[in-house]
């Protein structure tokens, strides 16, 4: 930070790094405050030697610059007051004949900092300091293990924890969609080693969570899900109902992934664009974007938090929301290259199926929302949780609506919540569409009418069940695309 921008700085309250201290004898004691609050969330300033009240400041100065940084530096750099090493980072200025000496505090990588004791723990929050709660110090704990949980194994499971039919499905999903992976030609038992599915014998938590028996998954995630509501209004207070829709409980992250996709997909335009040579394909950018968004959520959770992770539908929005923190502010992943996911082995999982980005966040990827839409999209990270919201336009509600009443005609009174995973359980009618599509990918509605024997209204009403269930999804235009059978009998 030089003078001008320190100098910037005072001109503007609008800042969360950036806390000034009058300190013209001495420390104050509210400094320990800001050390610890600054490396507890993303790191900032202390400048001493500047006063403020409201919204003025004035340059005060400090007496004895030099006994003053060298004091603070052995103490953040011992353990006489807080509970890790701090290493500061000290700039001194001279502003109108006055000391000024501002200490910058990095984000530490043990958390929680707090000095003297367990309850002088604090955190950043606005542009300023707070006392940790119970919840923010527990989550602060779990950073701790940020990027490891995933692959570290869990006791009383093994290969025979996983769900045998999510995994063949996980497997021919890969073959299809990136049929030149050097996994696809691995036999299962190299497959779940060398992509951390089992180690020494055992599940790890990734693979547990991604491909994992549901029963499995609850003993040790005792209330896992992910939940997901369709609120008719822009908050729960301008509502008569809590909901009109929601996602039943699925056995994994996989089946999650399709089910909350599939749904996520009615509230994005994909047209259709015509080529220089006349030959069409669909524009998913907005759909990419939800896309990206979902499977953030899936691969940054924090698990292990009472929290769980929620997506939210108002009338104007759609809320992504998850516990755990990002890992630095998203002003700075938004230029890096890296992700730094806090479950890197789902984000491999992910990766490999070609369902998210294969480098950083994929911030640029959501904020294609707005290019595409006009609508807003906003990121926040707090201690403890992490919300991506999209602002949608009232037609995207009215389109969903329009979809559920298409159900009407619906002679074998199905309901649009159907999203079974078990193929088993799925009408006859459904079943042999699957297995028509799964002979002929470019069959026709009109051929599927004519060969299942039901009107082409009840034909495209059980596609789209059989979309929102993952079993069947479409790839590429309506004309000239095919169907993919993500779930085969």
């Amino acid at each position: 930070m030089n003078k001008q921008q320190l100098l910037q700085h005072l001109q503007d309250i609008e800042w969360d790094n950036f806390e000034v201290k009058k300190a013209e004898k001495e420390l104050p004691k509210s400094s320990w405050e800001t050390v610890s609050a600054f490396a507890n969330t993303s790191g900032g300033w202390l400048v001493l030697g500047v006063s403020q009240q409201g919204k003025k400041f004035e340059i005060t100065g400090v007496e004895n610059m030099e006994k003053l940084e060298q004091d603070l530096g052995n103490t953040l750099r011992s353990y006489s007051k807080f509970n890790t090493i701090i290493n500061p980072y000290f700039k001194k200025y001279n502003i109108d004949g006055k000391k000024v000496l501002a200490c910058f505090i990095p984000s530490s990588e043990v958390k929680p900092v707090y000095f003297n004791s367990l309850a002088n723990t604090f955190i950043r929050t606005g542009s300023g300091d707070q006392r940790a709660s119970e919840f923010e110090i527990n989550a602060l704990f779990r950073d701790q293990s940020f990027g490891t949980m995933s692959e570290k194994t869990v006791e009383g499971t093994s290969v025979e924890s996983l769900n045998k039919s999510s995994y063949k499905r996980f497997r021919e999903y890969l073959k299809w969609r990136n049929p030149d992976l050097r996994y696809n030609q691995m036999d299962d038992e190299e497959f779940n080693r060398r992509l951390k599915i089992v180690k020494d014998g055992k599940l790890t938590y990734g693979g547990l969570l991604f491909l994992g028996k549901n029963e499995e998954i609850t003993d040790t995630f005792s209330d896992f899900r992910i939940d997901y509501f369709e609120i008719p209004g822009t908050s729960y207070s301008d509502t008569k109902v809590r909901y009109t829709y929601r996602i039943d409980e699925q056995e994994n992250l996989w089946e999650y992934y399709f089910v909350l996709f599939q749904r996520l997909k009615i509230y994005a335009n994909n047209p259709l664009i015509i080529g220089e040579m006349g030959i069409g394909h669909e524009d998913t950018k907005e759909i990419d974007a939800l896309r990206e968004a979902l499977v953030n959520l899936l691969i940054h959770t924090d698990y292990f938090s009472p929290m769980k992770p929620r997506i939210r539908v108002f009338s104007n929005r759609i809320e992504f929301e998850n516990p755990g923190s990002l890992p630095l502010p998203v002003e700075e992943l938004m230029i890096i290259d890296e992700s730094l996911p806090r479950n890197p082995v789902l984000a491999k999982f992910f990766r490999i199926a070609k369902l998210c980005e294969s480098g950083g966040y994929g911030f640029n990827k959501m904020l294609e929302w707005k290019r595409q839409t006009g609508n807003d999209v906003t990121f926040e990270s707090t201690i403890g949780k992490t919300k991506f919201t999209f602002m949608i336009d009232t037609t995207k509600a009215i389109r969903k609506e329009s979809v559920a009443n298409d159900t009407i005609n619906d002679t074998e009174n199905d309901t649009i919540n159907d999203t079974t995973n078990d193929t088993e359980n799925l009408t006859d009618n459904r079943k042999k569409i699957v297995k028509i599509m799964s002979r002929n990918p470019y069959i026709t509605s009109k051929e599927l009418s004519e060969m299942v024997g039901i009107t082409p209204v009840n034909i495209r009403v059980n596609i789209m069940k059989l979309k929102n269930a993952g079993i069947i999804c479409r790839d590429g235009a309506n004309k000239g695309g095919k169907w993919i059978v993500i779930k085969p009998l």
